[in-house]
């Protein structure tokens, strides 16, 4: 049996004197390595599948590490780490302790530039390509873009930027029409018409055949034939919009097709001066079942999700994600001036169902959170109840927007934070972590967390209800504990607190998913007989200020918890307010200490930090002894 070319494959090196037909070869076996690792591990799939060719091409026609390739939407990456010395790690991709699932500087030098978070690739490559010209130093500098980045406005910032800058620098629009959810927006149809408008490629490629054939010294020169090029794109490509951007446009051509990928990019490296290249490949290739549905194969859980059930696991409670699709589906039903907004997260937030049930009234703006909250504010000043759904990590990129359009014109947006708090092997660059920090400094704003998916539908109600003020629920990619497809809401009077358990040692204050662990920890206690009381602060701002006058007398030690940062946090809030009343008693605050967490199962990750229900013990113990 013939060694596979795979196995003696290691970094970028091992590739350079493979013929264009191994290179095919390994391809395959990348795909098929690939294939069999993220099935088993869970990952993502689809993405990654189409940019196989790309990925051996770059390799192939450029030094890297030296020169340097930034990718976008990080989880292209997964076969430029097999060939980046990582091949025999991919197992551990995105598992505590082993492979980041995005790029990671700190993980590899091939990992040119950090990347989680889409459309930063261009700004970034801008930024590295201008150092390099500073230090008058010699790389060359690629930026690969793609999965739906380009809907993203900072990529048009550093497009309008680096065009005009004159410096080598090669962006890639690896083109796949889709994002998570398929692309949307006036630049998919502008990508499409171009990619399909038949007569300009046909007559395209007939210009370049024939210059590259005529003899040197002809009066007719391809400089002079380019010209004829910008004449035919004037008629046939509306916009000519990347040149106009200031880039040199090649394309589009077949990102799959090894021989195009080597040959063009051997072609164009050495243009000093920014060069725009199109590829169209297809997500999930190699992959029947992705290639037909890369929604649901954009990423997979170990074994494809496909492992027997037990019949609990059949009948177990929803997650927050499919809670939060069911009420908004309920809501729409019942209230008709509501919409709701997604920025390319369509899957992830649990909006399928509604945007199935009401089209009309769903609207994905793309990659593009900044434009989802401000769009969200425009509906708002006219009386239009905009629900936006977004990642609490995502939602960090449209603070101005928060801040600027809706909290200081007091527009009654809903907010809906998915992923808040720790959500696993996606890493540090998807930790929802810091929005309660960042949230409740904004004059303005509500700011909720439901301890169970019965809490979130009374939330969302009790948002609805009002037209004061902006109103933000927070809730992680977890179990919703506890949800009653039929039940009923309840609205809630805004700052009001829930007491769950009712002590005398120690005053628990929880916030949203650290409710129930925390009422868990109070019951092990017993055993010891501490007597804790429990609350469920369902509202972080404002704060129940009754309820924290009640227990200034009652309890001298006061623990305040939650599954956000803790420098700023909930309990900093809590913290000053007692400060500011005299309190004199000792409070501790738990929650995610101030750094970066790294990628793991969620509850590893929740036991690792202190914020199990045995972490939690161990802590209250401590802090009563102390």
């Amino acid at each position: 049996m013939a060694k596979k070319l795979l196995d003696k494959i290691n970094y970028p090196a091992d590739i350079k004197k493979l013929s264009i037909d191994d290179l095919k070869k390994l391809a395959k076996e990348i795909r098929k390595y690939t294939i069999s690792t993220v099935e088993k591990t869970g990952g993502h799939l689809a993405s990654t599948l189409g940019a196989v060719e790309l990925t051996i091409a770059l390799h192939y026609v450029y030094n890297t590490p030296k020169d340097k390739l930034i990718w976008d939407v990080g989880h292209q990456g997964y076969a430029h780490k097999i060939l980046t010395g990582r091949k025999d790690k991919l197992d551990t991709i995105r598992q505590f302790g082993g492979l980041a699932g995005f790029l990671a500087p700190s993980e590899s030098e091939y990992d040119a530039f950090g990347a989680g978070h889409a459309s930063t690739s261009i700004s970034a490559a801008f930024g590295i390509a201008s150092a390099r010209d500073h230090k008058k130093e010699d790389y060359k500098v690629v930026a690969i873009i793609g999965d739906g980045a380009m809907t993203g406005g900072l990529a048009f910032e550093g497009l309008l930027n680096a065009g005009s800058s004159r410096k080598q620098l090669l962006v890639i629009l690896n083109d796949n029409s889709m994002s998570i959810s398929p692309n949307v927006g006036a630049m998919r149809s502008y990508l499409t018409k171009v990619v399909t408008d038949p007569l300009y490629n046909r007559v395209r490629d007939e210009i370049w055949r024939t210059t590259g054939s005529l003899p040197t010294g002809k009066s007719i020169t391809r400089r002079i034939l380019r010209k004829v090029e910008e004449s035919l794109k004037t008629l046939m490509v509306p916009g000519l919009l990347f040149d106009e951007f200031g880039f040199r446009y090649f394309g589009p051509i077949d990102g799959n097709d090894m021989n195009t990928m080597v040959n063009t990019l051997e072609n164009i490296k050495d243009i000093n001066t920014p060069v725009f290249l199109h590829i169209v490949t297809k997500k999930g290739k190699g992959m029947h079942l992705a290639e037909s549905d890369p929604v649901s194969f954009h990423g997979v859980a170990p074994n494809n999700g496909k492992e027997k059930k037990t019949a609990k696991e059949k009948v177990e409670v929803p997650s927050f994600q499919n809670a939060f699709g069911e009420v908004v589906c309920e809501i729409g039903r019942n209230r008709d001036d509501t919409v709701c907004i997604t920025a390319a997260m369509k899957e992830g937030t649990g909006l399928a169902p509604y945007s199935t049930e009401f089209p009309e009234r769903f609207y994905d703006v793309g990659i593009a959170e900044g434009h989802a909250v401000t769009f969200a504010a425009g509906m708002a000043i006219q009386k239009v109840r905009p629900i936006v759904a977004i990642y609490s990590t995502f939602l960090q990129r449209a603070y101005d927007h928060i801040i600027h359009d809706v909290a200081l014109q007091n527009l009654p947006v809903i907010f809906c934070l998915d992923r808040a708090g720790l959500v696993g092997e996606d890493g540090a660059t998807h930790h929802g972590a810091l929005d309660i920090a960042y949230s409740r400094c904004i004059p303005n704003l509500v700011v909720s967390a439901p301890k169970d998916g019965n809490e979130l539908r009374n939330l969302m109600y009790t948002a609805l209800d009002q037209i004061k003020n902006p109103f933000m629920i927070r809730y992680p990619r977890s179990s919703s504990f506890d949800f009653n497809k039929n039940g009923q809401a309840d609205l809630i009077p805004i700052g009001n607190w829930e007491k769950v358990a009712t002590g005398k040692d120690v005053a628990i204050l929880a916030v949203g998913s650290m409710v129930k662990p925390s009422l868990e920890a109070a019951i092990d206690l017993t055993k010891d007989k501490i007597l804790c009381e429990v609350i469920n602060c369902r509202f972080i701002k404002p704060m129940d200020e009754e309820y924290l006058k009640s227990i200034i007398k009652k309890f001298d030690k006061i623990i305040t918890i939650e599954e956000g940062i803790i420098n700023g946090g909930f309990g900093s809030g809590v913290s000053g307010w007692l400060t500011d009343n005299n309190y004199s008693g000792n409070i501790k605050r738990i929650g995610i200490p101030n750094e970066f967490i790294t990628h793991g199962n969620r509850d590893i990750l929740l036991k690792e930090i202190g914020l199990d229900k045995l972490g939690i013990v161990k802590k209250i113990k401590e802090f009563l002894n102390s």
